[in-house]
């Protein structure tokens, strides 16, 4: 399996479970992460519009955190391709020429192309076309990622994580009763998926724990630290189960299904 992502903490958030879950079943793992995160918070909270960030420093932090969530979850393999962070959408590094968003989408289909050649996965994990909640670096993620996985006839499925829209109401409510302090993608979301597209449902309870650990090794990232902060039985409750949607698949099983690897074992 290669899961793709854009910055260092987003293996933690959408596909963690799987990734836990394939090292405990002897499922060779790779993760790519495509950025270097810079534009995250320093280990002291300075914000990346904060006089003090240094992007530099930042990186070099999410690098080890991000290390130590891929030990956690079991990843076999960790390539990180070192572009430089591009920001959330409207941000004015958005404007950076080094910025990934603006590197030759050629030239990161290449490097992704020549990952996958390496390890030739049946199953790819990346985002959908809105970058899961409209993150540039996302919706670059995915348009290098498909473009290579589509090439590559020895992919049988590419997977993106999913929110159906009735759960993502759902879990709002939850976290706004609770009193918890949102993340800015979570805030007023727009992004969630129609319920009968997400037809992948993977129980990772065996592996939430896991998970947990994994996104509270990223403790750099404050604005996670709700997320973080929650409850056992409540983290578990709510992000026990992945949901995807199927979105390449040269196998013809149909759907609906619980396990990336069904009808492949």
């Amino acid at each position: 399996m290669l899961c793709v992502h854009a910055h260092p903490d987003d293996e933690a958030l959408f596909s963690a479970g799987v990734m836990a879950k394939a090292h405990a079943e002897g499922i060779r793992s790779v993760l790519v992460t495509c950025t270097d995160g810079s534009l995250g918070f320093g280990i002291d909270g300075v914000g990346p519009h904060d006089a003090g960030h240094d992007r530099e420093t930042v990186a070099a932090q999410r690098r080890g955190e991000l290390e130590s969530a891929a030990e956690l979850l079991g990843v076999d393999r960790l390539v990180t391709l070192g572009y430089r962070d591009s920001g959330m959408v409207g941000w004015p590094q958005n404007d950076d020429r080094a910025a990934f968003i603006h590197q030759p989408l050629e030239e990161v289909t290449s490097r992704i192309s020549a990952i996958l050649d390496e390890e030739r996965p049946q199953v790819v994990v990346t985002y959908d076309a809105n970058g899961f909640y409209g993150h540039p670096d996302h919706i670059f993620t995915h348009l290098a990622t498909m473009a290579a996985a589509g090439a590559a006839q020895f992919v049988e499925r590419v997977y993106f994580p999913a929110i159906p829209e009735s759960m993502l109401a759902a879990f709002l409510d939850l976290a706004t009763g609770a009193g918890m302090v949102l993340p800015e993608w979570l805030e007023e979301p727009d992004w969630g998926t129609p319920d009968e597209l997400v037809q992948t449902e993977v129980d990772c309870t065996p592996w939430v724990r896991v998970k947990h650990a994994a996104l509270a090794a990223h403790a750099s990232q404050v604005d996670n630290a709700d997320l973080v902060g929650m409850p056992g039985e409540v983290f578990d409750a709510v992000f026990g189960t992945e949901r995807y949607v199927r979105a390449l698949d040269r196998t013809g099983l149909a759907l609906p299904e619980s396990d990336l690897f069904q009808g492949i074992r």
